[in-house]
């Protein structure tokens, strides 16, 4: 009993941390003992020249890793931008040949459908239009309008005319591009402009020299200057259903409806032979001009 009761007062002299003394005060923690400092790293080298790399040592090793990384990395980059550069240019000459099929397609649409070039090979419609000029033709006018008096139209005329201003088509490759262009003088198309529609009746000439349309004479600002309105009479035509009487701007060696009439349709030509209105000249540059309708020429003509 005395061996526990002594046990038991010299714990209570061990006051444990925190605990109250009999004076009041409280016990604090017993210190690490000298020497025993905490376990932050390891004690081997320089002092602080622990395992993260911390101290001269340290650095360097870092500076070194950190620059090297970089390199590396550009080096990458500019690897798998070079493969990147290749790549593309691979895919522009493997996608070349379908753009260029893609293109010809489209220039064929639009010329065919929508807008063609085509070239005067001939002076009959001279001032307006001069020998080697380049004309663009619109072929969708006609589908939400009819033709009018006075304009300026490109026709084919092998379903009613010869081949006087014109002649049969050649082969060749070079002919079939400059085809395509409409820059082939082979071509036989006319350009012409367009007098007498359907039910008109033209003829010429009254005391003044004026073509006569509908009984009415037409002053024509257009003609070749110099030119009569027609060097030789003609008519009175009547001009056939579906039909169009047309002439050049210089009458005196323009070959059109006057010197045709002992072919069918008395020298008219048939509606469905019209390319277009010929609305635009593209070449030669210093030529580019629109081509626009008189509107005052015909405008005192009576229905027929």
């Amino acid at each position: 009993m005395l061996n526990d009761e002594r046990d038991s007062t010299s714990q209570s002299h061990d006051p444990v941390a925190g605990s109250m003394r009999p004076d009041g005060s409280k016990a604090r923690r017993r210190a690490d003992a000298p020497g025993r400092a905490a376990d932050h790293g390891s004690g081997d080298g320089p002092a602080g020249a622990g395992p993260e790399g911390n101290g001269e040592a340290g650095k360097h090793r870092s500076y070194r890793g950190e620059t090297g990384g970089a390199h590396t990395d550009r080096e990458g980059e500019k690897a798998k931008e070079e493969k990147e550069k290749g790549k593309k240019q691979r895919s522009f000459w493997k996608e070349l040949p379908v753009l260029l099929v893609i293109g010809l397609l489209l220039a064929f649409g639009i010329k065919t459908w929508v807008v063609e070039p085509y070239y005067v090979p001939s002076g009959s419609m001279e001032n307006t239009l001069l020998i080697g000029d380049r004309v663009f033709v619109n072929k969708l006018a006609y589908l939400t309008r009819d033709i009018e008096r006075g304009e300026v139209i490109v026709f084919d005329g092998r379903e009613s005319w010869d081949a006087a201003e014109g002649a049969e088509s050649s082969s060749g490759f070079l002919t079939a591009i400059a085809d395509f262009a409409g820059m082939s003088p082979d071509r036989k198309d006319y350009t012409k402009r367009v007098i007498g529609l359907p039910g008109d009746t033209v003829e010429c000439c009254d005391d003044q020299g004026r073509i006569m349309v509908n009984g009415e004479p037409v002053d024509e600002p257009y003609l070749f200057p110099g030119s009569l309105q027609s060097h030789e009479e003609f008519g009175p035509v009547k001009v056939g259903e579906g039909r169009l009487w047309v002439m050049g701007d210089h009458r005196a060696i323009s070959l059109d409806s006057r010197g045709h009439e002992d072919f069918s349709g008395d020298g008219t030509i048939p509606i469905g032979s019209v390319a277009g209105p010929a609305f635009l000249i593209h070449w030669p540059l210093d030529r580019i001009s629109t081509l626009s309708t008189p509107q005052d020429a015909f405008a005192n003509v009576p229905a027929p």
